[in-house]
Parts: C-alpha cells; structure tokens; sequence
C-alpha cells in the first residue's frame, strides 16, 4: 500500500540482521478486496519482500469483502506465509462483528490513537478478546502542537525526556504498541529510548486532560 516493500526486501537482505529478529508487519487494502485477490496480495508481498513468512498482516480497513479476506490470512497462517493476522481501523462493533466469522482472534488491531484520542473504550473492548490496541501516527502527525504542548514539556522536564517522548511513553504505559515514524536519525533513537522511566499516577492523570475524543484524520470510533 505504501509502495516500499521492494526496497524494504532489498534492505533486508543487506542488513546482515537474522531474519527472526526483524518484525516485518504487512498491509492488504483496496485493491486486495475479495479471498482470492488476498490470495494473490499475500504471494505478491512475500516476492517483493524476499521473505519465506511475514510476521504480521493487517487488512487495511473494515472492507465489505473482509470476512473473506480474512479466511485468506488464516489459510496462510496455517500454511506458514505469515506468524499472525490483524485489522486495522475496525472500530467497536465492527470488530466484534468481525469475531463471530473469523477462527483466529486478530493479533492487532492498528487504529489512530494518542494523547488526544486515546481510544479507551476500544482498548478495553479489544484486550477482552485477546486483541492488542497498535497506535498508528502515535504523535498525531504533530498535529496539536504536540512537540511543544505545555503539560508534555512540563512532564518531560522531570524525567529529561522530549515532550515527544513522554507523549509515546502514555501509551506504552497503557499496554498499546506503538509505530512512531520518522526519518530522523536522532528522533529515531529518542522514540527509542523509552524505557528508563515510568510515568506515575499524577503524570497519567495530567496526560489524560489533554483528551479530545474524536479522530485528527477523519476516522471514527
């Protein structure tokens, strides 16, 4: 979907990192919609990645055709293509519609979330059935001010951290896996670099305030 497995595949075969340490997370999306045309999005993605499995694979959003595209993510698991299988954007009621047809409990369900839509009530939703919460754009796309909100600031002063830092440590501290993106060498290693401190009750309490409930980018819960 985002056109960079190829060059993806090309860097791991020259990272020289064995292959069960990287974590390689995969997409099916619109033009994948129906079971067989999964089926082929599945074997495409594992060519342009160069790989015999992929840990994990997400169908991109709550599709008509998704129940079937998920029986093809199931049918690749039990043929060793792919570890585990997710969603991605399902909100409450379309996630548990989604488990009364499926046989395998989705891995993950990727969504928006952050410090200002923390999306608390379809974690809980989610956790009860064994699903994890994944943060996508965990720093709202910097939407917000986020890099320079005064209650981050204040909070990343006590612990010598960017506000950028505390803000992705919240959801760590709430059990959501979190994919930061950047392109830059230090901000990478600061999204890192998380796991020298904990936030305490005051801390999360503060956090919490900054809550807006509703999507930055136009999806619903």
């Amino acid at each position: 979907m985002y056109g960079n497995e190829k060059i993806l595949g090309r860097a791991i075969k020259r990272c020289n990192v064995p292959r069960e340490e990287l974590f390689i997370t995969s997409k099916v999306y619109t033009p994948d919609r129906g079971y067989e045309r999964t089926k082929f999005a599945i074997e495409d993605s594992l060519k342009n990645l160069q790989l015999d499995y992929i840990d994990l694979m997400l169908i991109h959003e709550p599709y008509r055709e998704g129940t079937e595209m998920y029986k093809a993510l199931e049918e690749a698991v039990e043929e060793g293509k792919i570890k585990s299988i997710g969603i991605s954007n399902y909100n409450k009621n379309e996630y548990l519609d989604l488990l009364e047809h499926c046989n395998v409990v989705p891995a993950v369900n990727q969504v928006e979330a952050h410090v200002f839509y923390s999306r608390k009530e379809l974690q809980k939703v989610l956790e009860a059935h064994g699903t994890v919460m994944e943060a996508w754009s965990p720093l709202a796309a910097g939407k917000n001010n986020i890099f320079t909100n005064k209650v981050l600031v204040e909070i990343g002063k006590k612990y010598n951290k960017t506000s950028a830092q505390i803000a992705l440590k919240y959801l760590l501290s709430r059990n959501m896996v979190i994919i930061p993106k950047s392109s830059n060498l230090d901000r990478l290693r600061q999204n890192i670099d998380l796991f020298d401190f904990e936030l305490n009750k005051e801390d999360i309490e503060k956090i919490g305030t900054l809550e807006k409930g509703e999507s930055l980018f136009g999806w619903y819960d």
